[in-house]
């Protein structure tokens, strides 16, 4: 007797979230250091990006390896000028969309690239650098010499 109701009542129930169509979606997320200071670089008369590297660390201790993923963002003002000055070594969250790109090389070889443009990042860590200390605000704080 209940079952015969419910199920009448079920079919005609359907909910469309979208009209548009799914787009094709790849991100990727990556926790490293800064491999080299950021770099600002001209694409065209009015664009810029800056361009960095990312090292993360896998395996265990001989067997311990590096990959190295190249990442441009198209950051601009106060976030620019933060990320331009962000020291090698700091540990930083990227997250990128991420896209493989095939091409020929001079030498007529297959190759492909992973292309990451950042979304958006954050500084997780600077490096400790000897005579200078940061406390628990983030202050700096240089040794007294003598």
């Amino acid at each position: 007797m209940f079952a015969r109701t419910f199920r009448a009542a079920t079919p005609t129930a359907t909910r469309a979230f979208s009209t548009t169509p799914r787009a094709s979606l790849a991100r990727m997320s990556i926790v490293g250091r800064l491999g080299v200071a950021p770099e600002e670089v001209t694409v065209s008369s009015d664009r810029t990006l800056v361009r960095y590297v990312i090292g993360t660390n896998y395996g265990k201790g001989e067997n311990q390896k590096t990959s190295w993923f190249r990442v441009a963002s198209f950051v601009e003002g106060k976030q620019k000028d933060y990320l331009m000055n962000v020291p090698k070594g700091s540990l930083l969250y990227v997250d990128a969309d991420a896209r493989m790109e095939s091409y020929t090389d001079g030498e007529g070889n297959k190759r492909s690239n992973l292309s990451l443009i950042a979304r958006n990042f954050d500084v997780i860590s600077r490096p400790k650098n000897e005579g200078v200390d940061v406390n628990e605000e983030g202050i700096v704080q240089e040794h007294a010499s003598g």
